[in-house]
């Protein structure tokens, strides 16, 4: 049918309006009154239950407006809406998490992987059934927020490589190994117990053989279910909804694994269910789930594999020299081909952020930086010292001459700018002289901190509102390194909230759009900070000094690693602290194999009342109870 859109919008010179509608943006035209309109050929009643409006200038989305409108609403999903903001509109706007927009909102939480949760019922890995226990001791000591890392599927022969979370082999399809076994009508006879218990009794993840046992468990849960789940209504309805991804994602295992693609589909059909009923139940309590979104993609998944002109297959991903590596990072999946995207409106990154917002109320941008630019490594190379700036402005041979310097051991070739060279990140000045020195410098810092200022702020604003208008997350940015002067402007303005750590300073007051952690995933907690600055184990009191400092400062969200948070408790904490770190980014093998040394239940139990009251008394004192 044909719809006409309008819209009553007060814009300033240069300024105009587009409807978005299914992924697709249409120019809207002014008319007297600062009505804005558009017709629409060809729309469905379907398209007309989402859809949004932005603000534009110069080819440039600079504001999102009102998103998620509906023309029919039950009472009871209407009572969690507001009123659009804008005189004449008649229908509401959603807020997944309306908590985050309480003006001088402060909250706190807890931040651990699904993988290293531990409980009674597990077989030797957390899953999806674990996060309530958490969310019970996340409400019993007014937190608000649980932060994940990344939850997607890895899944490649079942091996250590696969336990590394950042390396997915599909941006939608959820890990297998996430799955409760018991929920799956597995019966608990003796010889599941035996090996339940085996694995459980590890201190650490054993990734291959729990994959063995655990795939062989689900397997049988298929061949003796799997025909009555698949002609089931839920399933069905199940399957079309999440058709867009969900068929080449069974089409691409089934391939892999030699079996039928029903097989992939039934698995991805519980993991949603049990994962979508744990996040109901954490809404009910009023905690959201943080999601966290790898920056890049693996060259061997299945979004490269059905859509390869996404990616450049050329060059690897991954950073500089910086704080967790001193020869740079070589992460090992390719880079976007961010100009094949733009074609479709970045539809891609649209669909993979709309489907995380079912599970989470705020996400984690992983290396935010690449968004401006990122570390481009030759796949020929395996050191993350060789690589590149992409996009960049690299230098001519002609206006290196006319510098004054010699190429060679300061620049290397730019292989997306023929007969251009970017300088190198370790170059070799020993050979020069003093003036050659100096100029060199000037020119090194004017590249890797200044000569892109604005040719990558561009670039992040080309991208960056176009993927945030895709859901109502809370979107928060990793954004730690290398830093252009350019980012912290372009956060604040899309309310992209910063990541703040003592242990990588950033020279400023921490904002209120921010959070502020005390470590992450790729650092020492803060007992082994204590015992690597020579100081031996930090005594509770002095730990909790550490998180008060944390607590009262102006950071919007203050999230703690689960291992922080319980080193309060001198009967809790883990002795072998020095085994608590959950990654180390300079090994590019890393065995990814934490869990937490304790089952979910002590948390929730007596045992740990004097514990729950410690961080409940905290959260109230510094202005961050849930309550």
């Amino acid at each position: 049918m044909k719809v006409n859109f309008s819209i009553e919008y007060h814009t300033r010179w240069g300024e105009s309006l587009a409807l978005v509608l299914e992924d697709k943006k249409y120019p809207m035209s002014w008319t007297e009154g600062d009505v804005w309109t558009v017709t629409v050929d060809k729309v469905s009643a379907a398209a007309l239950k989402s859809y949004g409006y932005v603000l534009m200038q110069d080819g440039l989305i600079t504001r999102l407006e009102w998103t998620d409108h509906t023309a029919s609403l039950s009472k009871e999903i209407r009572d969690s809406w507001i009123d659009c903001p804008i005189q004449g509109c008649p229908f509401p706007r959603k807020h997944i998490a309306e908590k985050f927009d309480r003006p001088g909102f402060r909250g706190a939480g807890i931040a651990v992987p699904v993988f290293s949760l531990r409980s009674e019922r597990d077989f030797g890995i957390g899953d999806f059934r674990d996060l309530r226990e958490l969310v019970d001791f996340a409400v019993s000591t007014g937190q608000c927020i649980i932060q994940l890392l990344p939850i997607n599927d890895t899944t490649r022969k079942g091996e250590w490589k696969d336990s590394y979370p950042y390396s997915p082999v599909s941006s939608f399809g959820l890990h297998p190994l996430y799955i409760h076994l018991q929920d799956l009508g597995i019966k608990e006879d003796s010889a599941f117990k035996k090996e339940q218990k085996a694995l459980n009794d590890l201190p650490e993840i054993d990734y291959p053989r729990v994959f063995k046992s655990k795939m062989k468990l689900v397997r049988k849960a298929f061949e003796a279910r799997g025909e009555k789940d698949l002609a089931s209504a839920a399933f069905k309805k199940f399957c079309k909804e999440n058709a867009y991804w969900l068929d080449e994602y069974v089409e691409f295992c089934a391939k892999r694994d030699k079996c039928e693609p029903e097989y992939h589909r039934w698995i991805q059909y519980h993991l949603d269910k049990q994962l979508s009923e744990e996040v109901a139940y954490a809404r009910s309590k009023g905690i959201s789930l943080k999601g966290d979104l790898p920056i890049g993609v693996s060259g061997d998944s299945a979004d490269a594999y059905f859509h390869p002109q996404l990616f450049n297959l050329d060059s690897s991903a991954g950073a500089p020299p910086d704080f967790f590596s001193t020869d740079g990072q070589n992460w090992g999946f390719p880079t976007y081909n961010w100009e094949e995207m733009a074609k479709d409106d970045f539809a891609w990154w649209k669909s993979r952020l709309r489907k995380m917002s079912q599970y989470f109320d705020a996400f984690r941008i992983d290396h935010i930086l690449g968004f401006f630019r990122i570390w481009e490594i030759p796949t020929e190379f395996k050191s993350g010292l060789m690589g590149h700036f992409n996009p960049a402005m690299p230098y001519s041979a002609e206006e290196i001459y006319f510098m004054r310097l010699p190429r060679e051991g300061l620049f290397h070739p730019d292989p997306r700018h023929p007969d251009c060279y970017q300088p190198l990140i370790t170059p070799d000045t020993s050979k020069l002289s003093e003036p050659e020195k100096e100029r060199f410098d000037k020119l090194y810092v004017d590249f890797f901190y200044h000569r892109h200022d604005e040719f990558w702020r561009r670039n992040a604003e080309r991208k960056l509102p176009e993927l945030l208008s895709a859901s109502g997350m809370l979107a928060c940015g990793e954004d730690l390194g290398m830093v252009p002067d350019c980012v912290p402007g372009v956060m604040d303005h899309w309310k992209i909230l910063s990541l703040e750590m003592a242990q990588m300073d950033k020279g400023r007051p921490w904002p209120y759009l921010s959070v502020c952690a005390t470590s992450s995933h790729d650092m020492s907690t803060l007992r082994m900070q204590n015992a690597e600055a020579g100081k031996g184990d930090l005594a509770p009191w002095d730990l909790r000094k550490i998180l008060w400092d944390h607590l009262s400062s102006a950071c919007m969200l203050a999230i703690f690693p689960l291992q922080d948070w319980v080193g309060l408790d001198a009967n809790l904490r883990r002795p072998d602290f020095e085994n608590e770190r959950i990654n180390q980014p300079a090994d590019p093998n890393h065995h990814w194999r934490f869990r937490f040394h304790l089952p979910l239940s002590v948390l929730n139990s007596e045992k740990a009342s004097e514990l729950r009251v410690q961080i409940e008394g905290l959260i109230k004192d510094s202005g961050r109870y849930l309550g």
